[in-house]
């Protein structure tokens, strides 16, 4: 544990300023993943937010221009005559009733969970398995699809869901500190475009309150807000 606090404190002294534009920070955040694996590219941003009321929540999803960099393990809910079907579109896992009695035993082997509007009411059941860990699907959160092709698709190609917590903070991925300074540039603008695009309705006054970036196993960089509007 010593040895990892004195990496975080000797990474802190590369941070000079209260904030970084856009640009800046993507490169600093470069500087600051240097652990032995490919470190992720983590945003958190808190939003002048209450989920506690239904017009202040934010659940909704993207397609970053340049992918997340995780392979995502994908599962479908569907009929049993469709399973072979929707293997062959891509889903990494499918299933009936079978895949019900697995969620509900807790074998959730997979990053995401797509079916159709039909099957929903089959997982209002599931929620205490699927809620907690963000997987129940949404139609706000394009996981619940009369397409399931194009939604498998978009998914594999770096469509990313994301939510507001209950204190009104996003949490995600946008990349890996392996992608080019203009890739994490690229989709972190994304992901501002997308969070401001989606504000909920009952937000009042100031809805950002604040935006950094780090990576897995670094400390914060706070990015200026006005940097995204700069173009």
């Amino acid at each position: 544990m010593k040895k990892q606090s004195k990496r975080i404190e000797e990474l802190k002294t590369l941070i000079k300023e209260d904030s970084y534009t856009v640009s800046e920070s993507i490169k600093l955040l470069k500087q600051l993943g240097n652990a032995k694996f490919i470190e992720s590219a983590e945003a958190h941003i808190s939003l002048n937010i209450d989920p506690k009321y239904a017009n202040q929540q934010l659940r909704t999803s993207l397609v970053l221009p340049n992918g997340t960099g995780k392979t995502l393990r994908i599962a479908v809910l569907t009929e049993a005559d469709f399973v072979d079907e929707v293997l062959k579109m891509g889903a990494d896992v499918a299933g009936a009733d079978d895949l019900l009695e697995e969620i509900g035993n807790g074998n959730l082997n997979f990053d995401i969970l797509i079916t159709t509007p039909q099957l929903m009411p089959k997982l209002a059941k599931m929620g205490r398995a699927l809620g907690p860990k963000g997987l129940m699907p949404s139609p706000k959160s394009g996981t619940v699809t009369s397409d399931l092709k194009a939604t498998i698709d978009e998914f594999k190609k770096g469509k990313l869901e994301y939510r507001a917590d209950k204190t009104g903070i996003v949490h995600l991925n946008f990349g890996k500190v392996s992608f080019s300074e203009q890739q994490l540039q690229e989709n972190l603008t994304a992901v501002f475009d997308s969070i401001e695009k989606n504000k909920p309705s009952g937000v009042k006054g100031r809805y950002f309150k604040s935006f950094n970036i780090c990576t897995s196993m670094s400390p914060s960089v706070n990015v200026e807000l006005s940097s995204f509007r700069k173009g």
